[in-house]
């Protein structure tokens, strides 16, 4: 099974003959408000006729409260060691740029 994920570069260190590489995986995160999160999650849990009388009530309370944004994920990162001559063979990527990686199970 593979799986093909982009990260981009987000920190090169060359010590002239191994070259590390910092990469994060390439997704764009859009802050979600919490209480969005808590109406949402309250929202499935709930019958119609229940929701009819508990969300005025969840609302009014969540109006209150300070509006949270948060991240809705987490991305992952990889550092990457290799041979300097290696890292010339990829075409010297440079901060900012996309790789693609092969995530296959074996």
């Amino acid at each position: 099974m593979s799986e093909i994920n982009e990260f981009r570069i987000q920190q090169i260190v060359d010590n002239g003959q191994v070259v590390q590489l910092s990469l994060v995986e390439n997704v764009n995160t859009e802050p979600v408000s919490q209480k969005q999160m808590i109406i949402d999650s309250v929202s499935k849990r709930l019958d119609a006729e229940t929701k009819e009388q508990v969300m005025p009530l969840l609302d009014a309370i969540l109006q209150a409260q300070p509006t949270v944004k948060i991240k809705s994920y987490q991305q992952i990162s990889i550092n990457i060691a290799m041979p300097k001559n290696r890292y010339e063979r990829l075409g010297r990527p440079q901060v900012g740029e996309i790789l693609q990686i092969d995530m296959k199970k074996n």
